[in-house]
């Protein structure tokens, strides 16, 4: 089982009292001490060039996240919402203002490469990544057409059904902190032996995501054409849109998909699995890469 150090233990759960009710034996009722998922805001800002050379900072968005893996969080967030466009944009991901009293950090800031630009109507794109947003489907998917740079419908990545009926397990194995707490979201990037190669955990599934894309982007791994992504819950529109702009061929979910996951998958070419268990998955689009 993964694990993590104390220094990672301390920000990413808490210990907190409570008062068990019910059940059986000497320890089912009474006070006592349990660990949950820490739940902290993190302020990303941006470093960029402005016209006449000089540096300027804006504010560009505020998450609850669990701490951990923050820098990858950032990137891949600017990444995914369309403000960067690959490695060659970062400059470096600082820090930025006093730890808090329990040690964080909770502002992250993104130094662009000098040179490079910001659309910063970008950053108002969010009006179609929720699901309670009321825009149709159409509006949205052509939204992430617009901004995905990468053709996943050519990809020829393929992957036995045996193997992937493994990769819930494989994933769970690397949750580290959702062996203590049961309440984190995992993504996972797997290959095409069934190998967990990166996995992020957040209290956000849209963050785990974000953490898992933003560090392939770091290590100059983009697009993920010949990796797959695996989720530990539902598979909604935010996820495939996020899976699409990275370039990634297949997109497994342990729960169930949303129907604009399902239309955004079938119209970008990539194979979205749902209710995935040994022996056992649904495929609702590109059937042919699991073989």
């Amino acid at each position: 089982m993964g694990q993590i150090d104390d220094t990672g233990r301390r920000q990413t759960v808490r210990r907190v009292t409570v008062r068990r009710v019910g059940g059986s034996g000497a320890s089912a009722a009474g006070e006592a001490e349990d660990v949950v998922a820490t739940e902290e805001p993190l302020e990303i800002r941006l470093g960029y060039s402005r016209r006449d050379g000089s540096r300027a900072e804006e504010n560009v968005s505020i998450t609850m996240r669990t701490p951990g893996h923050d820098e990858d969080l950032a990137v891949g967030f600017l990444f995914t919402e369309g403000i960067i466009r690959g490695r060659a944009d970062v400059q470096s991901v600082v820090p930025r203002g006093q730890p808090a009293p329990n040690g964080l950090v909770n502002v992250v800031r993104v130094e662009l490469t000098p040179g490079v630009t910001v659309d910063f109507k970008r950053l108002e794109r969010h009006f179609y990544t929720t699901s309670s947003c009321g825009i149709c489907g159409k509006a949205s998917i052509e939204a992430v057409a617009q901004q995905g740079q990468f053709d996943i419908a050519a990809t020829s990545m393929c992957i036995g059904a045996d193997v992937l009926g493994g990769l819930p397990a494989a994933l769970k194995a690397q949750q580290a902190v959702f062996e203590q707490t049961g309440g984190l979201h995992a993504s996972g990037l797997f290959d095409v032996s069934g190998a967990i190669v990166a996995v992020r955990e957040d209290v956000g599934r849209h963050n785990a995501l974000d953490k898992l894309i933003g560090n392939a982007l770091l290590q100059d791994q983009l697009p993920l054409a010949e990796r797959g992504i695996v989720l530990s819950g539902r598979a909604s529109f935010e996820l495939l849109q996020k899976a699409k702009m990275a370039g990634c061929p297949i997109v497994a979910a342990v729960g169930a998909p949303s129907s604009l996951a399902v239309e955004l998958a079938n119209e970008f070419g990539i194979t979205l699995v749902g209710f995935l268990k040994p022996g056992r998955c649904n495929i609702y689009s590109r059937p042919d890469r699991i073989v």
